[in-house]
């Protein structure tokens, strides 16, 4: 019996010490409230004891908080974290590029934005692949950090299938009739020559045409889109060739087959006009139109003269 009311005695002291029971009204604190308001007394009586410089490291840690929300709020939470790895050893110092055929690796440091400080942590690797996905050769790219400070640069590019004249700009196109950059030198002289208007949409399905008749097709120097409809060719000595809307195929027959019989296309002619299936009507030039008109006037003059001895 006495050990009993010993123990609720002692229950009753820690209670009211703590303040948690009120005897006089008989209302009880709530349960998390408890520990909190015991913590609070037993920091009051000295019971708890706090480490050294734990003050001092609070302090300093709510300051750097402080700080860190400041340089967020004002932006420069990248300059910092760009400073602070460069200072420990991050900075750039070497880019490595793959695949860059006619993608000038100055352009790819440009679009990189590196100026000897730049630091390897603090780069935004998917910020760096769409600023080079901007360059005009590049398809395909992918950046990658190699620490402590290399950049490893894997591009794709374009492929160059034709040049496009369209006014009195040239320019290269992919075989899709994609314009990939202007035409700057002499590079890509040997690829096929498109001009007009449409002419780089049509360009790929309308050269694949000439796979058949490779001896006309090696000596064309432009392909001329005429109307948005139609294709004139024009060959290497001059010559224009005409060709039909539809049915280039039996143009083209009947064009190899007066080269081979008649060496047509080595003639003295300006224009052969394929674009009407009955007939093919050639052009000379004026030179020739002009020794022509000499010889049929002679032929002429001859006729008149035996037709008057008779």
């Amino acid at each position: 019996m006495f050990a009993l009311i010993g123990r609720k005695r002692s229950r009753t002291a820690r209670y009211d010490a703590a303040g948690l029971a009120e005897a006089d009204s008989g209302r009880v604190l709530p349960r998390p409230l408890r520990r909190i308001v015991r913590f609070a007394i037993s920091l009051a009586v000295g019971r708890v004891s706090i480490a050294r410089h734990t003050g001092t490291v609070s302090a300093v840690a709510f300051l750097a908080a402080t700080g860190f929300y400041g340089m967020s709020l004002g932006g420069h939470t990248q300059n910092f974290a760009q400073t602070t790895t460069t200072a420990a050893g991050f900075a750039i110092d070497d880019v490595k590029v793959s695949g860059a055929r006619e993608t000038s690796e100055i352009d790819i440091l440009e679009q990189l934005g590196l100026d000897g400080t730049t630091s390897l942590v603090a780069l935004d690797v998917e910020d760096a692949r769409q600023k080079l996905a901007k360059l005009p050769w590049v398809e395909h790219v992918s950046v990658r950090k190699v620490y402590p400070g290399t950049i490893e640069v894997a591009l794709k590019e374009r492929e160059a299938f034709a040049i496009w004249q369209h006014g009195d700009d040239l320019a290269l196109i992919e075989e899709n009739g994609s314009v990939i950059a202007p035409l700057r030198d002499n590079k890509f002289s040997a690829l096929p020559l498109f001009v007009g208007r449409d002419a780089e949409t049509a360009a790929a399905s309308f050269d694949k045409q000439f796979d058949n008749w490779p001896g006309i097709k090696a000596r064309v120097k432009a392909y001329v889109r005429v109307a948005g409809r139609r294709w004139d060719l024009r060959l290497d000595n001059g010559i224009v060739v005409k060709l039909p809307e539809n049915n280039v195929p039996r143009a083209m027959e009947a064009l190899s087959r007066f080269e081979a019989e008649h060496g047509l296309l080595e003639r003295d002619i300006a224009a052969v006009d394929l674009r009407l299936e009955d007939r093919t009507t050639i052009r000379l030039t004026e030179g020739a139109a002009a020794r022509r008109k000499v010889v049929l006037d002679q032929r002429a003059k001859e006729l008149k003269k035996v037709t008057d001895r008779s």
